[in-house]
């Protein structure tokens, strides 16, 4: 399975993670960010102008059932399976998309704010996402555009050689209206020769993707709250030296995550 699971993921960017989590673990999940998103503390972001929780962040710093999800031999081995180096947790997020309220994400690269933002060398790190709702075509479903990983960064600078470490404000960087963008013009003429996928599938779906795969996701236009975790695992060796963002947002603990003895939550 390792084989296949680093071939489709080099080929495509992205490839689906079987029986990550039990629904038991899901369960447990969900009940803990739904404590979490009711605290008045920065990690919790909210809608503009609105109380509506948009994400949280850092969870693993302030909670022991989500620190605990990080160590999971399940979670590691699939993130050293794929970068092939000793990891480190580099980033814990939930993007909370609330009933009719919850808001896009624009057409865009993660490894943007990485590198230009915190410094980060090269985009030697992965994204598991982790779905704590049922994700289906009306609740704003991630979007991706499946090999855009393999053409570098894209948008303003398209050479990826800017570093513009600390410069940017963080909360244009969590909000509906990102800082670093792949111009929507740009994201249609991808689309049309690389294709799109959405992903779908009841709570507890996982998927790995690139930090450069291009992707987006839209308004939830239903009546039903769409909630994902990410997991951004970073290779130790490509920890940034002097990040200037929160460290809600860009953990400064670059030691490789050290494994519970028990496999599960």
């Amino acid at each position: 399975m390792e084989r296949a699971v680093r071939m489709n993921y080099g080929r495509d960017g992205w490839v689906a993670l079987p029986d990550v989590l039990s629904d038991a673990e899901v369960g447990k999940l969900r009940e803990r960010i739904g404590a979490l998103s009711t605290q008045r503390r920065p990690e919790v972001v909210h809608e503009a102008g609105s109380s509506t929780v948009r994400a949280i962040h850092g969870c693993h710093a302030f909670d022991e059932v989500c620190d605990r999800l990080i160590r999971l031999p399940v979670l590691l081995d699939i993130a050293e399976a794929l970068l092939r180096e000793p990891v480190y947790l580099y980033q814990f997020k939930v993007n909370i998309k609330a009933a009719v309220e919850g808001k896009a994400w624009p057409w865009h690269q993660d490894f943007a704010f990485w590198h230009r933002e915190d410094g980060m060398a090269a985009p030697d790190a992965v994204n598991i996402a982790i779905f704590l709702d049922e994700v289906d075509e009306r609740n704003g479903p991630l979007e991706v555009i499946p090999g855009t990983h393999h053409l570098g960064l894209l948008g303003s600078d398209e050479n990826g050689s800017e570093n513009t470490a600390g410069k940017g404000d963080w909360r244009s960087h969590v909000s509906a209206d990102l800082e670093h963008t792949v111009p929507a013009e740009l994201a249609a003429t991808l689309a049309q020769d690389w294709g799109k996928h959405k992903f779908t599938g009841p709570a507890g779906t996982a998927v790995a993707f690139h930090p450069n795969l291009v992707h987006s996701s839209s308004n939830n236009r239903s009546a039903h709250r769409r909630s994902m975790l990410f997991l951004t695992y970073n290779k130790v060796t490509n920890a940034p030296l002097n990040p200037t963002r929160p460290e809600f947002l860009v953990n400064r603990d670059t030691r490789p995550v050290v494994r519970v003895a028990e496999s599960r939550l």
